[in-house]
């Protein structure tokens, strides 16, 4: 397995950064800064997962967002 020091996402799950997503913002919050319907209505972990395994382009807003996050 090839080791990546300077990758943020390097052994992070969707679920643990989606998991940190909500307790940074919260649902209301994340979804006014990625506006996606699982976000938006009835939000839950298991149906952004799904969504979000689906869709490459949510995915990555959702990775680009969690690395500001934590740079911050």
């Amino acid at each position: 397995m090839e080791k990546q020091p300077n990758n943020p996402l390097h052994g992070k799950t969707l679920l643990s950064i989606l998991e940190h997503l909500v307790e940074a913002y919260g649902w209301e919050h994340l979804g006014h800064k990625i506006d996606i319907r699982c976000f938006n209505y009835d939000p839950s972990i298991k149906s952004s997962l799904k969504f979000l395994r689906k869709t490459p382009w949510a995915r990555k807003k959702v990775e680009e967002l969690y690395i500001q996050t934590i740079e911050k």
